[in-house]
């Protein structure tokens, strides 16, 4: 079973400059919520309740503000600085202590999914035992995207990070579960031309060993990167529509902790008083 989550939120955001100059994209909103509690929504629906949210060094106070600790979603919530971006495996270094001899889940602070049959892909996911285990999903342009090349007795037959050529259309979202090896894994890693620790290779490193599997989110399904101005515009748009027209909200984490009975309706009424008189709010109040 995956007990722990990690989100790591950190990054310089300069796809989004200037805008995150003076604040951490995932603290902007996306329609009216911070992007920060789309991840979030995604672990717990996930049914993990002890995360790890990495976060560039000085700007641990703007995440405490909203999300101090957790125990008002019934979860657990602690954090830790980067001192700056060194790739995705750094993660589970700086995590280390946290994880301790747990699985994993990570997923990247700027990445949305939804979908009607997203929660039984999460349970599903979240029992993993042994190995690893990515989220695939359909693009149109995968030269923009880390690859998954499927071979026909549906295992992955190898990874591509931005093909030149078309080998595959499935492209690796932001959202992974590991059991606990992925530590040892992380250290032995090298980094990149770039200078930095690569998915793809911790990726490459479970598949020599044959414990790489995946699941692919359906046609109904929708995962969005909003690490860019226009895909960030676009999210926002989205979560805008859904909600005006099926009167329900994305990534309500107040919704989905009373929904796994982690909360009552008290903690619900807090987080009404804490919040204050808006959008978010109402939705609470007509929850409840």
């Amino acid at each position: 079973m995956v007990k722990k989550g990690i989100i790591l939120a950190g990054g310089t955001g300069s796809r989004m400059s200037p805008l995150t100059k003076a604040v951490n994209k995932q603290l902007l909103p996306i329609h009216d919520k911070p992007l920060i509690f789309y991840p979030l929504s995604i672990l717990m629906l996930a049914k993990i309740k002890n995360i790890l949210i990495i976060v560039n060094k000085g700007e641990l106070n703007q995440y405490k503000k909203i999300l101090p600790d957790g125990k008002n979603l019934g979860i657990n919530i602690t954090y830790e600085e980067q001192e700056k971006p060194n790739g995705l495996p750094e993660a589970f270094i700086i995590g280390k202590k946290f994880i301790k001899k747990d699985n994993v889940a990570l997923i990247l602070g700027d990445n949305f999914f939804y979908g009607q049959s997203l929660t039984s892909l999460l349970e599903r996911s979240s029992r993993l035992k042994k190995g690893a285990k990515v989220i695939l999903h359909k693009v149109n342009r995968p030269y923009l995207y880390g690859i998954a090349k499927l071979h026909k007795d549906k295992k992955i037959e190898s990874i591509i990070e931005k093909p030149k050529k078309f080998v595959s259309d499935k492209a690796i979202t932001g959202l992974y579960f590991f059991d606990n090896k992925v530590i040892k894994y992380s250290e032995k890693l090298k980094k990149s031309n770039r200078g930095e620790f690569e998915i793809t290779d911790l990726l490459k490193a479970y598949k020599k060993n044959n414990k790489l599997n995946y699941e692919e989110l359906g046609r109904g399904a929708v995962w969005l990167d909003a690490g860019s101005i226009e895909d960030f515009y676009n999210t926002s748009s989205f979560v805008s529509t859904i909600e005006k027209r099926q009167g329900i909200k994305i990534a309500c984490l107040e919704e989905i902790a009373f929904n796994y009975n982690w909360i009552s309706k008290t903690n619900i009424k807090e987080s009404i008083k804490f919040y204050g008189n808006c959008e978010y709010s109402t939705y609470l109040k007509n929850f409840i």
